[in-house]
């Protein structure tokens, strides 16, 4: 039969050969009602539409118990053979019905997932036994379990949640050499998609230094002296992304680009050294390669996490259609600048941080938590949050030896310092 382009894109059929190869790809999706689980769902939604059959099929589904109503949903509409919520007997219960009614009205009124709850349940999902990807998008190091079972099942990783990469790097690295894959774990936040695409231009060996982008949040060009009076509801004004009360203010303070930076060297091996931090506020260009003869290789697109979800999703191929380009049609300028680090030491920190001992960088995570969290209540300024998570890293005395419950622990300590140091601001 002779191949025929899909009337609505204008693209031909083999564009997806590479990446169906034999069966669709199946996928689990962990943190399925949060930012980064909603758009994986729209990236499989459109794939189908592109490709005209099914180009992911998803086995397992997994989320809090926040949204129930929106888990159903997602159930009902993607089949999967397992659903899971972190929450208790009740609200499994309640998901299960929430699913038959969904299930009714859609007319499928057949469809019973298997439905398991508790601390556990993202952990099981992601080690479904039918699943080829596990794709994490839980938001906390509680993503660490999670990020473990997937690898140790021998599944492919698309990983969008880094405090697990943080809090367990050297545990992570131990699960991926043990992989019956080459390269089980693909990042999926756009600075690290953005690299491990600029990293295909040349070896290992040629890589002179990463340059994550980083928008400058709401107080790009600010001196440290112009922070002192800064609002909660400033710190939420992020000019380009909105992603959750943790993760915007971790912007605002540069501790979500300190994060970045240590995965970066957790992921690529390249020395916390020569990884650099650039301010464009236009977020189009998301990170940067320069090579030993001197070459920079970028990778731009518009700000739209769907991008680097779809490749998660599709890895190493590209999924046709996933976002819009860039428009050449139109002119546009970008501009970099340089990162003022006495107004925002973060990344300076984590630096040191991680020099210290494998467990510090979970300490530094899990004491910048409680230091948001301070800030939101009005119990101390935007100044004390990276100052507060400072003292915890200096006063942090590493584990003799790295497992979970050694991870854990040092974060359970750097919680309770972190509150101690809070209350008396």
């Amino acid at each position: 039969m002779a191949r025929t382009e899909n009337p609505s894109t204008g693209r031909p059929p083999h564009l997806w050969e590479s990446l169906l190869e034999h069966r669709p790809r199946r996928v689990s999706i962990l943190g399925s009602t949060g930012s980064i689980g909603t758009q994986a769902l729209d990236v499989i939604r459109g794939a189908r539409r592109e490709a005209q059959r099914e180009v992911f099929i998803v086995t397992a589904l997994s989320a809090g118990r926040s949204n129930l109503e929106l888990l159903a949903r997602q159930a009902v509409e993607t089949r999967p053979e397992l659903v899971a919520t972190s929450g208790d007997g009740d609200d499994a219960a309640r998901l299960a019905e929430l699913i038959s009614t969904c299930a009714g009205d859609a007319g499928a009124a057949g469809y019973r997932p298997q439905v398991i709850h508790g601390p556990d349940a993202a952990t099981r999902a992601a080690a479904v036994e039918t699943a080829d990807l596990v794709l994490n998008g839980i938001t906390g190091s509680i993503g660490l379990a999670p990020t473990l079972a997937a690898l140790e099942s021998g599944k492919l990783l698309a990983l969008a949640n880094k405090e697990s990469l943080i809090a367990g790097g050297a545990l992570i690295d131990e699960a991926v050499a043990a992989s019956p894959h080459e390269d089980p774990l693909i990042p999926v936040d756009s600075e690290h998609s953005a690299l491990a695409q600029a990293l295909r231009s040349g070896t290992s060996a040629e890589v002179d230094r990463l340059v994550l982008t980083a928008s400058g949040g709401p107080f790009r060009g600010r001196a440290r002296s112009e922070l002192l009076e800064v609002q909660p509801s400033d710190a939420l004004a992020h000019p380009t992304w909105d992603m959750g009360l943790m993760v915007t203010t971790n912007s605002a303070t540069m501790v979500n680009k300190a994060l970045e930076v240590l995965e970066a060297h957790l992921l690529f091996g390249v020395p916390l050294e020569r990884i650099d931090v650039v301010v464009h506020p236009q977020s189009v260009v998301h990170s940067m390669v320069q090579f030993t003869d001197g070459s920079t290789i970028a990778q731009a697109s518009p700000p739209d996490m769907r991008l680097p979800i779809a490749l998660g999703l599709g890895w190493p191929h590209r999924v046709p259609g996933a976002a819009a380009p860039c428009d050449w049609s139109r002119a546009t300028s970008w501009s970099f600048e340089p990162l003022d680090e006495d107004a925002f030491p973060a990344v300076r920190l984590i630096k040191r941080a991680a020099a210290k001992s494998p467990t510090t960088p979970a300490v530094y995570n899990a004491a910048n938590e409680q230091a948001v969290l301070a800030f939101h209540d009005g119990r101390i300024g935007f100044l004390d949050i990276v100052d507060t998570v400072a003292r915890v890293v200096d006063e942090h005395e590493p584990a003799r030896e790295l497992s979970v419950e050694t991870v854990l622990a040092a974060e359970e300590w750097a919680r309770a310092r972190a509150d101690e140091l809070l209350s008396t601001r």
